[in-house]
């Protein structure tokens, strides 16, 4: 395997969780609600993702481990913020520090236990196809499932009915409540696909990424997540493309370190959350393409009249 094939295998394999991750915000976002719980969704499901595989002995048990877990805690921000009409952006900050804490908790039995690693999937003939076959047809089942994600996100969002529906509800859940659309139902069942999203994100990382549990393994991942969706302005294909062009500054410090390139290891760590506040600086000085795209009641909470 050549240098140049094995540095797009690991940012694949980064890039992964950020795009699963990012595809499942960018719905819910769409739907109207700010979820800045994501990280704390995603490491929730990345020990849910270890704990349930160590037991089963099964990766894939391990996989819907992940995504139940993610789901489940996504719930307690919908309860919250849609039932309760607690402020979303709190309620998002107070998910993430406690889905760190309890995580963190949860695991403290399976430091240094080895984990069950998700083996690639092995497309017989074409896998042998140099450079290509190792890059696509030797992945796995995380890699095709946010494949599927982007194209079936794409397709729900502009092509099906109920996703014009959902995104009524972001621009106006107001005018979307009045034609009879159910506004409180559709953002439950967007902030649960978000959360299994996350989730999934998680297991990936306990599970492919690095097999095994690290507390704070997310390490920041999802606020990467949450940068991404902005800088895509929404739409799916700039998720997957940012995701990939995040997952390559992350490879791309780690192989830095590995060469001994002359500048702190400290300095290089940062360069992943440093593109992501330099990508952000650039998005704010095109604020009217910005506008146009975000949902106009993104963040507001819907009280219904009664």
């Amino acid at each position: 395997m050549s240098i140049f094939e094995a540095i797009l295998l690991t940012v694949i394999t980064a890039s992964t969780p950020l795009v699963i991750a990012a595809l499942g915000e960018l719905v819910v976002e769409r739907s109207g609600v700010l979820n800045l719980g994501v990280e704390g969704m995603m490491i929730m499901g990345a020990v849910a993702a270890f704990a349930s595989a160590q037991m089963s002995g099964s990766p894939y048990i391990g996989l819907l481990g992940g995504i139940v877990a993610g789901a489940l805690f996504s719930l307690l921000f919908g309860f919250l913020t849609l039932t309760l009409v607690a402020n979303q952006v709190a309620t998002g900050l107070a998910l993430t520090i406690l889905g760190l804490g309890v995580s963190g908790m949860l695991g403290e039995g399976y430091v240094s236990v080895p984990g069950v690693r998700l083996e690639p999937i092995v497309v017989p003939y074409v896998a042998d196809i140099p450079l290509v076959g190792s890059v696509l047809f030797r992945q796995d089942l995380t890699f095709y499932l946010s494949l599927a994600l982007l194209f079936g996100v794409s397709w729900f969002l502009f092509r099906s009915r109920v996703g014009l529906k959902l995104r009524a509800i972001g621009d106006s859940h107001g005018s979307a409540h009045a034609l009879g659309i159910g506004v409180i139902r559709t953002r439950y069942l967007a902030v649960m696909f978000g959360g299994a999203c996350a989730g999934l994100a998680g297991a990936q990382l306990s599970l492919v990424y690095t097999p095994q549990w690290v507390e704070n393994m997310s390490s920041g991942r999802g606020w990467i997540t949450l940068a991404l969706v902005v800088f895509a302005s929404w739409r799916p294909w700039r998720v997957f493309a940012g995701g990939y062009l995040f997952g390559a500054v992350t490879i791309l410090q780690l192989h830095a370190q590995a060469f001994g390139v002359g500048i702190p290891a400290q300095y290089l760590s940062m360069l992943p959350y440093a593109a992501t506040i330099v990508v952000l600086v650039i998005i704010s000085h095109n604020r009217r393409t910005t506008l146009i795209n975000t949902p106009a009641s993104l963040g507001k909470p819907f009280v219904p009249e009664r």
